[in-house]
């Protein structure tokens, strides 16, 4: 193919290929990372001679020097080295990302809900430096170290991401980042709004990494994704990142970006201040964000009997078991 991508208002070589633009968005997003707190900072693991071979299948064959204009018209350029490499990585995650791929088409074409999860850095409240600037008529002044012995609480902020609405929602829990902890913000997003928007429901989609506290191997996690089946009658689909691959999962690169823009370089003194912060989170793509506060006391190092284990409904794949499983709700 010939031609050139080109911006403005003149006519762009995609104007006239608009199912080659399609199915790049289609090849990438499945293998496209982002930084959680810099929103433009976005990246995939491919090839151009990947993403060629991709584009030929989906049958819109296109050259390695149009794939490579095809990734500036998207945003896409050489940037310098930075602290974003994985430590490491695993025979089976391409496998895996293809598996999730498959699941998010399935589930999305049905109308079932498909939504992203993970917990935000916890933040200390108080009258800490959060880097940037403020414009403000006087001094700020803040402490001079972050010492976490000083701080009048934490806020930890567990976010939830639908794919399908483009709506996440955030629950800022101020005691730890348990499991149990997770399902409550799961359970208050499922009453709270999702129920409405998926009145015929039957199944949910639950993308999230491997560890904290929604660990693949994790049988509290299990357990507490049961009490969420239990209270919902949902069958609950989990399918986990691989190792070394968290900033795969969408929420990174389409929720927590827009709300650390969003309370950048504010002095975080109470959980009101950030819940109040996140719900004005906004995009031009019509992104928007709810918020609530869970002050309960959540234990640590909690443990479940192997009696407990054996009442939970779990269905691994045969593939991939550990990433891959179905929690199915008790019949009542």
């Amino acid at each position: 193919m010939s031609g050139c991508v080109k911006k403005g208002g003149r006519k762009s070589y995609l104007d006239s290929t608009p199912e080659l633009a399609k199915n790049f968005e289609a090849v990438v997003e499945e293998y496209t990372a982002g930084d959680p707190v810099h929103e433009d900072v976005k990246w995939t693991n491919l090839t151009q001679q990947q993403i060629a071979a991709a584009l030929e299948t989906a049958g819109t064959p296109a050259s390695t020097s149009v794939v490579r204009k095809l990734l500036h018209h998207f945003g896409f350029k050489r940037r310098k080295p930075s602290k974003v490499l994985a430590m490491g990585s695993h025979p089976d995650a391409d496998a895996q990302f293809q598996k999730i791929a498959r699941l998010k088409r399935e589930f999305l074409k049905a109308g079932e809900p498909v939504i992203s999860i993970d917990t935000k850095k916890k933040e200390l409240l108080g009258n800490f430096s959060r880097g940037g600037t403020l414009q403000a008529v006087a001094p700020v002044k803040v402490f001079d170290h972050d010492f976490g012995g000083q701080a009048r609480g934490v806020a930890i902020p567990h976010g939830i991401y639908d794919l399908a609405q483009n709506t996440g929602h955030v629950t800022i829990g101020t005691s730890h980042d348990t499991s149990r902890f997770a399902i409550d913000s799961l359970l208050w997003w499922w009453e709270g709004q999702a129920r409405h928007s998926y009145p015929k429901a039957k199944r949910v989609l639950i993308l999230c990494d491997g560890g904290g506290s929604n660990g693949s191997r994790s049988y509290l996690f299990k357990a507490e994704l049961q009490r969420f089946a239990d209270a919902t009658g949902l069958e609950v689909r989990a399918a986990h990142y691989p190792p070394y691959k968290s900033k795969y999962n969408p929420i990174e690169h389409r929720l927590f970006p827009h709300i650390d823009r969003t309370y950048r370089s504010v002095i975080l003194k109470t959980a009101e201040t950030i819940r109040d912060l996140i719900q004005t989170t906004f995009t031009s793509t019509g992104l928007t964000v709810t918020a609530n506060i869970l002050n309960t006391i959540y234990e640590t190092g909690l443990k479940i009997s192997a009696d407990l284990r054996q009442t939970l409904r779990w269905c691994p794949d045969r593939f991939l078991r550990d990433w891959n499983y179905r929690i199915l709700p008790h019949v009542t």
